[in-house]
């Protein structure tokens, strides 16, 4: 009985944090799913869904466990942009083609537009 109020108490003392991520490079479902399942193996992650309409992520975590700065570095570190955290570059290679930010296609400058 006492064993039962003491585990009672304890989950009751950790404290949870819902944070929205701006994540721009997200492109796809594909993407959704590897953060999603990247982030779910975190300690104290809870709950985790990726828009990737909207470019955010929505993360409930234990703030005993974790800490947003972690959690940017655990997106980073799966090769997306998080907030101001930019993709590790060798995860981002690693990327499937359809999850990697759309190449900007620079026209030359006419000698008008030089002056």
């Amino acid at each position: 009985m006492i064993a039962g109020c003491m585990l009672t108490i304890s989950a009751a003392a950790q404290a949870s944090k819902k944070v929205v991520i701006q994540t721009p490079s997200v492109q796809c479902s594909m993407c959704k799913t590897k953060i999603e399942s990247y982030l779910k193996r975190e300690p104290g992650i809870q709950a985790v869904n990726v828009d990737y309409k909207k470019k955010t992520t929505t993360v409930t975590f234990l703030t005993d466990r974790n800490n947003i700065e972690q959690i940017k570095t655990a997106i980073a570190n799966a090769g997306y942009d998080a907030d101001d955290v930019t993709a590790d570059e060798t995860a981002y290679t690693k990327l499937p083609k359809c999850c990697k930010k759309p190449k900007v296609v620079e026209t030359p400058a006419t000698e008008e537009q030089k002056q």
